[in-house]
């Protein structure tokens, strides 16, 4: 019997992280209804960021257990697949040549951010390129305690980075007037009860492969893969009910926003100058390249815009739904950078960063 007990007490988390979780996600809805009624675009996940964000500056101990961002990143996964239709499949074509051009933007952007960092604030070369590098977090990190990098600063600026791309996109898409006027992921209607049965098993069977397999961000990209399937091949009619889909985005804007209760506030201002530098420089090369493709070839901006921006996959997504932008397109690219990253920064670091030696020293 006791050791039934401790097996439950080791997958349901205590009180006081359930509590912490339920005001995570109290604070994220208020934020986001907010922003809603304000009618600013990408309302329910920026303003659940910024709410939970300033909360968690505040001194709140506000975060989300893993159960609970699993289960928010399969609901995203399966609203993503949800708009996916033949059309949208039909533009896989053009591709190759967008995420070549994505690779080298990737490279120059984290140079160009290092370089900054380096000439500008005086930061030591290893942690230069991992703060630099965008995307690929949790490896970022590991890279960082074992070559022994200023992993607080680090984390000040790809922070940041996630924050400022997805409180500005919105409003920046809306201005320019590049994001699409229809919204196709509002236009689906809920599936009935048995095809989200149909809709949701199977997503989250190939949610729990590619966890297995360890695919990056595998309950997302699982979920969404199973539910694009079924919507691209017309096997499935409508996808989650909205209220589902709004959760979703909230608790994803939340998650973004409680990085900032295992930072302090000290830390944060002492790098605040090196983030938005840094923040610079890698929205200025991705422009110049969006700049290029867009005028040489038929791909919207919109989808350009979010595809090459130098954030997290999950943010990124998260705003190609609300946004009403092509999720594979997004998708492909983000995951593409995301391997361009996890292969690459680390023989980046052993050769251009400062020796192993000095680390141990």
């Amino acid at each position: 019997m006791k050791q039934i007990t401790a097996s439950f007490n080791l997958v349901l988390p205590s009180r006081a992280k359930l509590f912490s979780a339920v005001e995570t996600l109290a604070i994220g809805a208020a934020g986001g209804l907010l922003f809603l009624w304000a009618n600013l675009p990408g309302g329910l996940i920026s303003g659940s960021m910024i709410a939970v964000g300033a909360a968690a500056l505040a001194g709140r101990p506000l975060s989300l257990p893993p159960h609970v961002t699993q289960t928010l990143l399969v609901l995203l996964g399966i609203s993503l697949g949800s708009v996916v239709s033949r059309q949208l499949i039909q533009h896989v074509s053009a591709y190759p040549m967008t995420i070549a051009l994505l690779a080298l933007a990737t490279f120059c952007s984290t140079f160009g951010s290092s370089l900054y960092l380096q000439r500008i604030h005086g930061w030591d070369r290893t942690s230069a390129f991992l703060a630099g590098s965008p995307g690929a977090l949790s490896q970022i990190t590991i890279l960082a305690v074992e070559r022994g990098a200023d992993l607080p600063a680090i984390a000040v600026v790809q922070t940041m980075r996630v924050i400022i791309l997805t409180a500005a996109l919105p409003m920046l898409l809306a201005l320019t007037g590049a994001a699409p006027a229809a919204a196709p992921a509002l236009l689906t209607p809920p599936a009935s009860p048995l095809g989200l049965l149909a809709l949701l098993a199977p997503s989250l069977a190939l949610a729990l492969v590619f966890r297995l397999i360890k695919f990056p961000a595998s309950w997302m990209f699982g979920a969404m893969i199973a539910s694009s399937v079924l919507h691209g091949a017309g096997w499935i009619e409508g996808g989650l009910p909205n209220w589902v889909r709004s959760v979703a985005l909230v608790g994803i804007g939340a998650l973004i926003g409680s990085r900032f209760a295992r930072m302090k506030i000290k830390v944060l201002l002492g790098h605040i100058n090196a983030a938005l530098g840094s923040f610079a420089i890698a929205i200025l090369v991705s422009a110049l390249f969006v700049g290029l493709i867009v005028a040489t070839t038929n791909v919207r901006p919109a989808d350009l815009i979010v595809a090459f921006a130098p954030g997290a996959m999950d943010a990124m997504l998260a705003l190609a739904l609300t946004l009403h932008i092509d999720p594979i397109f997004v998708g492909a690219h983000h995951l593409s950078r995301f391997v361009f990253v996890t292969i690459a920064i680390p023989g980046i670091v052993h050769l251009f960063g400062r020796p192993q030696d000095d680390v141990d020293d």
